[in-house]
This record gives structure tokens, C-alpha cells and sequence, in this order.
């Protein structure tokens, strides 16, 4: 393959620089990203000595096992989110948690922030909450996790495991948004306040508006407590809430 000419550089690198400054005036949709930064990038002419090779960078027929068929994919999400340095959680991250599950799933949960062990492992929800959710899957609404999709509102570890600020959340919202496009899950499931808080794009009392069918983008979205405030206040109480809010987003997604 022939390196890159001089002049394909110089145009990547205005695109990328363009994808900055997005971020930088605050990002609203996954569709303006996607479209403007392939827009910016050139496409290069088949070269008539190589068919072979032209035909093979022709795209496949196959379906895409990240896409759900329909537009927008998971895998093109990522490529566009890259290295990601829009924000400054990137300056204290181990690497970037992007999702985990289902490409297809009909149930999608989205929490908050990565925390240590997400950000040492690239996985979200694989601490201590992320087992407690595990198990609320798989042992109380027995089904796999495999089997649903679940990221966070931002990709990148808070220092401390702080809330994201609102700016931090404004630089990956597109990102958090192509992901919901790309799995157009049946239902969303918020974990926490400031899940529920981005989507709903106000102010959410959580443990007050919980287990109440609320509507993003034409999606149901059921908002319940984050794992963590669970390990925090284990009590048979909010277990029973929380496992009521998982039932009814389980049986909606089935039907």
C-alpha cells in the first residue's frame, strides 16, 4: 500500500484539527461529527494498475458485526472518538472506556464514569458496582450481560471518581449519543443522576423520580439508582427498587 501523500496528511490533519474544535464550541449530535469529518477527509482514486486491490477496498457486502444495519455503527463511533484528548479527563486516564455488550441489544444501560478498575481494564462496570450490576443481570433478570450493551456518559476516568463536569460531558455527548444510535436499544436504562441528568437534559432527583418511564429520542428511558449508591446503602429497600425499575425495563424490552 502507498504511503500517504503530503497532501492527504495536510487534509486529515485539518479534519482532526476541525473534530477539535467542535468539542471545544460543545458537540450536539453524533450525525454532525460523523458527516463533517468524512466530509474533510479525501477519498483516493483507484489506481487502474492495481483492480485487484481497488475491488478489495470496495466495502463488503457482509453486514458490519458492529452495525445494527442500519447507519450509523459501533466501530465507526470509536474511530471517530480516536485517541480522544477533547476534554481534560484524558490527562489522567489509563485508556479509553468505550462499551461493552450487545452491539443489537434491545436493552441498553448507561451510567455515569469509569472508575479505577474500568479504567485499568477498558471495560465498563467491572469494579465492585460493576459486579453488583452484573449480578442484578444476570442472577435477578436471568439473562446474560453479554446480552445487553452498557457505557458510561463520558469514556474517560474522573480523577477521584468525581461526577463528570458538564463541559467533560459536553466534549462526549455525540459519542454517547452515536453509541444509542448505533445499538437503537428498545429501552435505556439510566444508572444514577447524572445519567439520567444528561439525557433528560435537566436536573433529575433521583431517588425520587426513579422507576418512572421517562422518553429520550423517542426511546423509553427508565432511570434508576447507580450500583454504587447501592453498595453505599445496601438495604432490602433499595434492592427491592431497583430490581422493580430492571423489571420493568426487562419486560418492555421484550415486548
Amino acid at each position: 500500500m502507498a504511503p500517504p501523500t503530503n497532501e492527504t496528511r495536510d487534509t486529515l490533519g485539518a479534519a482532526r484539527a476541525l473534530v477539535a474544535e467542535w468539542a471545544e464550541e460543545g458537540l450536539e449530535t453524533w450525525e454532525r461529527v460523523a458527516s463533517e469529518a468524512a466530509a474533510a477527509e479525501p477519498s483516493a482514486p483507484a489506481s487502474p494498475a492495481e483492480p485487484e486491490r481497488a475491488a478489495a477496498s470496495e466495502p463488503s457486502s457482509a453486514p458490519d458485526p458492529a452495525s445494527n444495519g442500519d447507519g450509523t455503527s459501533l466501530e465507526e463511533v470509536r474511530a471517530v472518538l480516536g485517541e480522544c484528548t477533547r476534554c481534560r479527563l484524558h490527562e489522567g486516564r489509563t485508556q479509553i472506556v468505550f462499551g461493552d455488550g450487545d452491539p443489537d441489544a434491545d436493552l441498553m444501560f448507561v451510567g455515569e464514569g469509569p472508575g479505577e478498575q474500568e479504567d485499568l481494564r477498558g471495560i465498563p462496570f467491572c469494579g465492585r458496582a460493576g459486579d453488583l450490576l452484573t449480578s442484578m443481570i444476570e442472577k435477578g433478570l436471568e439473562i446474560p450481560r453479554s446480552s445487553v450493551y452498557i457505557c458510561n456518559i463520558v469514556k474517560c476516568r474522573p480523577p477521584g471518581n468525581r461526577n463528570p463536569t458538564p463541559d467533560e460531558v459536553t466534549s462526549c455527548r455525540a459519542f454517547l449519543d452515536g453509541q444509542i444510535e448505533a445499538v437503537r436499544p428498545k429501552v435505556l436504562v439510566t444508572l444514577g443522576k447524572p445519567a439520567a441528568g444528561t439525557l433528560l437534559g435537566r436536573d433529575v432527583a433521583i431517588t425520587r423520580e426513579r422507576g418512572q418511564w421517562q422518553e429520550y429520542r423517542g426511546i423509553p428511558l427508565m432511570p434508576t439508582l447507580h450500583p454504587a449508591f447501592l453498595l453505599r446503602q445496601y438495604t432490602p429497600e433499595n434492592r427491592r427498587k431497583v430490581w422493580e425499575d430492571l423489571k420493568k425495563a426487562l419486560e418492555r424490552s421484550l415486548a
